[in-house]
């Protein structure tokens, strides 16, 4: 035999022989991405990320204190790169989801409020579009409606991030393969409105009750039977869910968005729940997906993150991360065995300018401290930097804000006073307010920047909140931004706004090193998405 072949037997005997003590899970070829999975918190800053450490590391009962204290998110920081992203909008300085979900989707400056559509008002093809052609499997998958900003952004092409109507049909003609979230309202006929109508008792069967069933739409398009004679299987439940078969599944379990974070947490081992998590929604949509042998590109969004900074309600924004750092941890643990997938972790934006900070009230007292320097000396801060026991009662609220707002809504007139308004807000939460803290929830004022017919500032009475009142925009709901600075100095906690910042957020990738490191600077949304999308075309 041969030199050389004898070498050639030697070589292909190693490989065959390291095959067997090194298996992967995949065998695609190194640095060649099959899937491609894109986690976006909505509004998740790094200052949402600090909250989520500080508690997982400091809270004295932490759900994480049996888990060496390690979130999902560090967990997929230490093993892959870390980067940061820049948002802004076209010819503007601060996003919108709807922008910002269109420039990761597509690679291209987007318009405010736009959906799929370039700064010069032309459809941007995006990446699961071009995952389809390439003849991959697709997701969506969303805790607010799935035919909200962000997931529309990958699968529809509006003017208008409001057109949810004929959002819903985009994304049905796009033929997305998994697409499970909230917002039933906008797949249902006009009809169904109508409790006596016949498609009003079979929408009621076919959610088993567990949906509110009204429709946002001003026709009579029946979105569901569309999709049945497209091969999807409608699903309402998470036990229909579970049991769903085929390749193409439709989930709509809320007629809006999805139960909250603090809802999620409180129902999670209640056998009864109906509804699935996000972290549920996403093992579906996984098991599904990966059946395709060309691959799949999915994304899920946990877009209550967003709504919660909206609202200035810390407690809420906790159990919304924990909801995406659990379906994170899910994902992490299908990913980190492959070689054939990049996971992309990110935000379009930041929500709220919110944070931790120390403050001159109920200022530590005087105490003894050991250590060699502070001999007959006592520990005396000058201020109030937070303690650690404030984790666990921000984890302790039992109804978000806008619950409470809804609760406080629904008593009789007579009853809507301060006093009843600081009750409740008491009930649910382990910050107690005054009522004469309760009463400046209630104050009003006429809108200085009425505007008629504006979906928004067409009511001439708002809320009355003494500062930056002009980045506080969305009408009642404002009550719950004036609500977060009464228990803000309770909680060691500040928000700059009810809107968002242009504050840069976090990037995190893993996948084959050649990939990933790409990701490894500061990126802009679109420089982000031309590189997600990059990763598949080189193959």
């Amino acid at each position: 035999m041969g030199k050389k072949l004898k070498t050639r037997l030697f070589i292909t005997a190693l490989i065959i022989f390291s095959g067997l003590i090194f298996p992967f899970q995949s065998y695609s070829e190194p640095g060649k991405i099959k899937n491609i999975i894109i986690l976006i918190g909505d509004g998740m800053g790094f200052q949402q990320l600090g909250l989520l450490n500080s508690y997982a590391k400091y809270a004295p009962d932490s759900i994480y204190k049996d888990r060496k204290r390690i979130t999902a998110v560090e967990q997929v920081m230490q093993a892959g790169v870390i980067g940061c992203v820049y948002h802004e909008a076209a010819n503007v300085l601060v996003t919108d989801s709807a922008a910002s979900g269109t420039q990761i989707a597509s690679g291209k400056w987007a318009g405010s409020e736009m959906i799929g559509i370039d700064e010069h008002g032309s459809p941007a093809e995006t990446i699961l579009e071009k995952a389809k052609k390439m003849g991959k499997a697709a997701g969506l998958v969303s805790d607010t409606r799935v035919t909200h900003a962000t997931p529309a952004a990958f699968a529809a092409h509006q003017p208008r991030r409001t057109k949810e109507n004929e959002i819903a049909q985009d994304i049905l003609n796009n033929e997305v393969d998994i697409i499970l979230g909230g917002g039933l309202g906008y797949w249902i006929p006009e009809q169904a409105n109508d409790k006596e109508s016949e498609i009003y008792k079979i929408l009621t069967q076919k959610t088993l009750g567990q949906v509110y069933i009204k429709s946002k739409r001003k026709d009579n398009l029946n979105l569901i039977d569309e999709a049945v004679q497209k091969g999807y299987v409608p699903v309402f439940t998470r036990e229909q869910m579970n049991k769903a078969c085929g390749d193409k599944i439709l989930g709509l379990f809320s007629y809006s968005g999805m139960p909250d974070g603090i809802v999620q947490t409180l129902n999670n081992d209640n056998p009864e729940r109906s509804f699935p998590n996000l972290r549920e929604m996403t093992i579906k949509a996984i098991e599904i997906l990966e059946k395709n042998d060309n691959g799949f590109f999915l994304m899920v969004e946990a877009g209550q993150v967003d709504w919660a900074c909206h609202n200035n309600d810390t407690g809420t924004l906790l159990h919304e991360l924990l909801q995406f750092d659990t379906t994170l941890d899910y994902i992490f643990q299908w990913v980190k065995n492959r070689n054939d997938t990049l996971l992309i972790v990110t935000a379009d934006h930041e929500t709220g300018g919110f944070g931790f900070s120390y403050s001159r009230m109920n200022i530590p007292q005087p105490q003894d401290f050991p250590g060699n320097n502070f001999p007959g000396e006592k520990f005396a801060p000058s201020f109030n930097f937070g303690t650690h026991n404030i984790l666990d009662r921000i984890y302790n609220q039992k109804l978000s804000y806008f619950g409470i707002m809804r609760e406080f809504d629904s008593l009789p007139k007579p009853e809507q006073t301060a006093k009843m308004m600081a009750d409740i807000v008491n009930k649910y939460t382990d910050f107690p307010i005054k009522e004469d803290e309760a009463a400046q929830i209630l104050e009003i004022e006429r809108n200085k920047y009425y505007i008629q017919g504006h979906d928004v500032l067409g009511a001439e009475i708002f809320p009355k909140i003494n500062d930056f009142k002009e980045f506080y925009v969305y009408g009642r709901e404002i009550r719950t931004g004036i609500l977060g600075r009464v228990a803000g100095k309770y909680q060691n906690t500040v928000w700059s706004t009810g809107t968002h910042t242009n504050a840069p957020v976090p990037l995190v990738v893993y996948g084959p090193e050649e990939i990933s490191s790409r990701f490894s600077k500061m990126l802009h949304t679109t420089e982000l998405g031309k590189l997600a999308a990059d990763a598949f075309i080189r193959q």
